[in-house]
């Protein structure tokens, strides 16, 4: 039986085992998770990783037209813990070696044969590690028995283990992807924890060699640091085999490594994947009626003594053409480039493979590479996605799709991970660049409403004439603009090393989120009230310093100390409520959420909409309660309708700008940086087609490049124009952000 549930020495809750046989047990929680209510939410967690997963597999094409053979075997015994502790057993016993090898298919059973369940998949760059990783989730959910863990797939490289827990990395993971698993109980854990804490995740770690240099090896000590939490790992050899010099490796892990693909692996799949010749075929070569252009290519490869294991081996000769196809046999040994390939050759009627064997051009393993990856780019955006036109609208040109790819993969580079976060876009550029931005967008924003605003009422409330109200309409907007914008730059800047301030991808709930947003209300009130103060001194100021003395002045402020007196404390007292009441209300809900890119985005937009009607609610009735003890009720009506309008789309807008997720991603994003060049004004379209084209995935909800390789490649060969690319657009030098974003 299950243990039951007892209380921690802290007072909380402590769920205890609630896995046995692979079924949760019934238990009654103490907290606020029922075992039932546990037991459909991952069987629900095991459906949204099954489509997404199957999703990303048709996209990669991996079953058309069918797998590639990708085979690996028992790796080296100084990459692999003893054999006695991978088999978990007792003091004295000795243990042999398992036999680990496979196929593409079989990874899933290979791990059920390894006792401690902790494997690591090793490779070269390209060598189809990703691809394991994403078919032995795919395999073992479909094997998976109801209330098992569900195997979830994590992209190591954003994870900094000299600072984050593996534990609370991977619980910060899960609710960015599945935003419904930041639901808390009584006690403020949060049902990631619970099913992290449970078990009940089984870690599937992708990339420990995109680890920032210097982490590997922290990394694996704290990977090591719960044997018995089962996991698989995958690295780039090179890396891995670093980071376990004079160490056992990851405790506990067996470890396999990926082989190279043959000749005929080749012969089995690439033919299959473009399509037979014809009588009016343009081969470029002597091939034969229903034969396919690689076939020739391959054949070639074999008559020159290329050996099929290792390509630049067992030359006959030493000419340069056999030198070219001993290139071409090393390049296609990883799945990576052979993907390359058939994306650049097989689909593409008026290339030939055959090219490829030209040794001027190609004189060289690292050329093809080079060619292969700049080729992929070029031929998927020439070529129309979804079945539009190639030129239809909404598109764009391989030029154009290069450049503005280039300027992710290096402010991904910047910030030391593979994921492109909608919210961090804003870190490409400096904080001070950035808060003069708000202040601008925000400060044009406040002043078009207060000066127009400012109209009516002096047509209607003095007898000054239109002239006059235009007149004043006008310096109010640019007065006004310049006070409030200060403040939104100020605050904005202030917010960014303030985790009460720091904006967040949030949706929003009624009262009751999770208590790490509550104990923030009294930050936020602070908060509140200093910029809300100093933002109505600055224009009482305005008010009744500048606009006199610009005989523009309209009689109806009353006496300076008055309003120095009255209007701050209104003001600072209203902005702080609606500050803290905008922090209760914030908490990811919606517990069967996809967590996509644009489903954050949404819940976000729909976030400043709700920031509006707080500030009209807070502003407009405080506003117009003060004025009723000052001049009667009609005057009051009248105030509390204006200042609450005026609040909602003057101060809501910039407050959303400076401390919203949603209004940086829109002030930098979808304003700054295509009008710079750096990106293209429809973002989220481009993002989404280049998932379609086979350029990105979305990884819950982040954005990543397919291949590390396209990503590197990008950095690499950037236009040799004169200076660094990305500082000329506005990159940070400094202020580097943290990429281990809490969501």
């Amino acid at each position: 039986m299950a243990e039951p549930n007892v209380r921690n020495e802290a007072g909380g809750t402590s769920y205890g085992p609630l896995v046995q046989a692979g079924k949760i047990e019934s238990i009654v929680f103490q907290g606020s998770f029922s075992a039932g209510r546990i037991g459909e939410l991952i069987e629900e967690l095991a459906q949204a990783v099954d489509r997404r997963w199957h999703d990303e597999e048709n996209l990669r094409r991996i079953q058309d037209p069918v797998p590639l053979p990708v085979r690996y075997g028992t790796a080296a015994e100084d990459l692999i813990d003893h054999w006695e502790t991978i088999r978990r057993l007792p003091a004295g016993e000795h243990a042999a070696p398992l036999d680990l090898s496979g196929t593409l298919d079989q990874l899933a059973g290979v791990y059920e044969r390894v006792p401690s369940r902790r494997l690591v998949v090793l490779g070269r760059a390209g060598s189809g590690k990703t691809i394991l990783a994403l078919r032995f989730v795919l395999d073992r959910l479909a094997r998976r028995a109801p209330g098992a863990p569900v195997p979830v797939l994590f992209s190591l490289g954003s994870w900094d283990p000299s600072d984050v827990p593996l534990k609370s990395w991977l619980i910060s993971r899960l609710i960015r992807d599945h935003p419904g698993l930041a639901a808390a109980d009584r006690d403020g854990r949060t049902l990631a924890a619970v099913l992290v804490d449970a078990q009940l995740i089984l870690p599937v770690l992708d990339g420990f060699d995109e680890l920032a240099d210097g982490l590997h090896r922290i990394a694996l000590r704290k990977l090591s640091a719960d044997p018995l939490m089962p996991m698989m790992l995958t690295s780039r050899i090179e890396e891995y085999r670093d980071a376990v010099v004079g160490t056992r490796g990851l405790s506990g892990a067996a470890a396999v490594e990926v082989r190279d693909l043959t000749l005929d692996d080749l012969d089995g799949y690439l033919p299959r994947t473009s399509a037979k010749e014809t009588s009016d075929s343009r081969s470029g070569s002597d091939a034969a009626v229903g034969t396919t252009k690689w076939q020739h290519v391959l054949a070639t490869l074999r008559d020159s003594g290329v050996n099929s294991a290792n390509g630049n081996n067992g030359i006959n000769g030493n000419n340069s053409a056999n030198q070219a196809g001993a290139n071409l046999a090393a390049v296609l040994t990883t799945p990576l480039m052979v993907a390359l390939a058939r994306a650049v050759y097989s689909e593409d009627h008026d290339k030939f493979p055959t090219d490829l064997m030209d040794p001027l051009k190609f004189a060289s393993v690292a050329a093809l590479e080079e060619h292969f990856l700049g080729g992929f780019l070029r031929t998927v955006y020439e070529q129309p996605a979804d079945g539009r036109r190639p030129g239809s609208a909404g598109r764009w040109t391989a030029q154009q799709a290069e450049g503005w790819l280039r300027f992710i993969a290096e402010h991904l580079r910047r910030l030391e991970t593979g994921d492109l976060a909608w919210w961090q876009l804003a870190a490409t550029m400096r904080r001070r660049s950035r808060a003069l931005l708000i202040a601008g967008l925000g400060g044009l924003i406040f002043g078009l409403v207060t000066g127009i605003g400012n109209i009516p009422i002096d047509l209607v409330a003095t007898d000054h004439g239109l002239g006059f109200a235009l007149k004043r309409g006008l310096a109010v907007g640019l007065l006004h603009g310049l006070a409030a914008g200060l403040m939104f730059g100020t605050a904005h800047f202030v917010a960014d090393r303030r985790t009460a301030l720091k904006p967040l991808p949030v949706r929003l709930r009624r009262f009751g989120g999770p208590r790490w947003f509550r104990e923030k209300m009294a930050a936020r009130l602070g908060w509140g009230i200093g910029f809300g103060a100093s933002a109505a001194l600055g224009i009482v100021l305005v008010d009744q310093v500048l606009l006199p003395d610009l005989h523009l002045d309209d009689g109806m402020d009353g006496s300076l100390s008055a309003s120095l007196l009255i209007f701050p404390t209104e003001i600072g007292l209203g902005a702080g409520l609606a500050f803290a009441l905008v922090a209760v209300l914030e908490a990811p809900i919606d517990i069967k959420a996809a967590g996509s890119p644009s489903d954050l985005l949404r819940a976000s937009r729909k976030n400043v909409a709700v920031h509006l009607l707080v500030w009209a609610l807070v502003i407009g009735p405080e506003a117009g309660i003060v004025a009723g003890f000052l001049t009667g009720p009609v005057r009051a009506v009248e105030i509390g309708v204006v200042f609450g309008i005026e609040s909602a789309l003057g101060a809501g807008v910039g407050y959303g700008l400076s401390l919203t997720a949603w209004g940086q991603w829109v002030a930098v994003a979808r304003i700054w940086l295509p009008l710079n060049g750096a990106l293209p004004w429809r973002l989220v379209a481009f993002l989404d087609d280049g998932c379609r084209r086979g350029v990105l995935r979305q990884s819950g909800a982040v954005y990543q490049f397919r291949h590390a390789r396209l990503r590197e490649h990008l950095i690499q060969h950037a236009p040799s124009d004169g200076g660094d690319q990305g500082t000329r657009r506005g990159w940070p030098q400094s202020d580097r952000p943290s990429s281990a974003i809490v969501t």
